[in-house]
């Protein structure tokens, strides 16, 4: 859990950082920049507390992200709880920004309209992100090809009402640390699963979605791909694999699918699981592969800091460049995309007092990560 001293620090005056596309880069919040690093160590959720960090690699920050917590409906009397989203975007940073603005008012809107929270929510939000944000593409299709090229990975962890949902459509990941009272040991316990063609099991779930197509699947310089093109098989976004009226000119012809297509190459329907929070579950490590390309799910358990955690996937980057990471730090953004990927992390510590009485009455929180 946060130390005693972070505790003195996060009190009942913590306030909610203005919302918007530059909310968490540039100070907004108690939150701090060093470089191209963000964070914010310590914070309150309804459920405990949480720390949150963000390092840019590239030119344009493809990595976006936001913590919500409070009233997870329309109305302030409906249910409360902590929303996370992870937005990993690839080609480019709109779909992901896309995500940060419009994910969480849909899962509000089918709250309210459900009269709680369900998987059936978090489905019908994710379905209804990806429809409005086809639509754009559409509407600026002749003029900015380029968007329907541009996708992102979605994870998303929701806790209301002692469960804990989460939905995930991509290859960001979500490990728990469960005290083994037994070995008086923190243990990592994985609840997402990779949507990435590297996977047999995702390979086979591609192949039996189109029969009909002998490379929907290719290996290529030993690396698996979906058509040969992107590794990761349901998205937001990516529209030039999910309609085929994207696919041609003026998108440029790296992007275009050699033949036609009826139903679409990647899906936007999230993987989703539920399951009850219990007492020896200490806290959630939320994160872009960016962090998994260098740490496993236990050394990540161990650190257990946002910030920390970015720091030592740095010192890992930079050990496998065999350089140090004082010299790693010194490198700009868009050449230190060569050496690791944007990376977001948030961390949510749980308490279980917290979660099995509820409280409406913690601060509310709003932080969106991505600039």
């Amino acid at each position: 859990m946060v130390s005693t001293t972070l505790r003195r620090i996060v009190s009942p005056c913590w306030k909610p950082s203005v919302e918007g596309e530059n909310s968490s880069r540039g100070g907004v919040g108690n939150g701090r920049v060093d470089g191209l690093l963000w964070y914010e160590d310590s914070g309150e959720h309804v459920a405990g507390e949480f720390s949150m960090a963000v390092i840019q690699a590239n030119n344009l920050l493809e990595d976006h992200s936001q913590l919500e917590s409070g009233p997870i409906s329309s109305f302030k009397s409906g249910p409360h709880g902590t929303f996370v989203g992870i937005y990993d975007g690839h080609g480019g940073p709109e779909t992901a920004r896309f995500i940060n603005k419009h994910l969480f008012s849909h899962i509000k809107k089918f709250t309210t309209e459900n009269h709680g929270m369900s998987a059936d929510v978090i489905n019908k939000a994710f379905l209804a992100t990806e429809e409005d944000f086809l639509n754009r593409v559409k509407e600026q299709f002749e003029t900015k090809p380029q968007i329907a090229s541009v996708g992102s990975c979605c994870l998303v962890g929701i806790i209301c009402s002692g469960l804990l949902y989460i939905a995930n459509a991509g290859d960001s990941r979500v490990v728990l640390g469960r005290l083994e009272k037994a070995f008086k040991e923190v243990k990592a316990v994985q609840l997402s699963s990779e949507h990435n063609a590297s996977f047999e099991s995702v390979r086979e779930e591609l192949r039996s979605f189109h029969p009909d197509d002998p490379q929907i699947v290719v290996l290529r310089h030993n690396v698996w791909r979906v058509k040969g093109i992107i590794q990761i098989s349901r998205s937001i976004g990516d529209a030039y694999l999910k309609k085929p009226e994207f696919n041609r000119e003026p998108l440029l012809p790296k992007f275009r699918v050699p033949n036609s297509f009826e139903k679409p190459i990647l899906q936007a329907e999230p993987a989703i699981s539920v399951q009850k929070l219990r007492p020896e579950d200490q806290f959630l490590i939320f994160a872009s592969d960016g962090l998994w390309e260098h740490l496993s799910n236990q050394e990540a358990v161990n650190i257990g800091i946002a910030r920390r955690l970015i720091k030592a996937a740095l010192r890992e980057a930079a050990k496998k460049r065999e350089m140090r990471y004082s010299d790693l730090k010194k490198i700009d953004r868009g050449v230190r995309r060569h050496f690791h990927d944007d990376i977001t992390v948030i961390v949510l510590f749980l308490d279980f007092h917290l979660i099995s009485n509820g409280s409406s009455c913690r601060p509310l929180v709003s932080i969106r990560g991505g600039a």
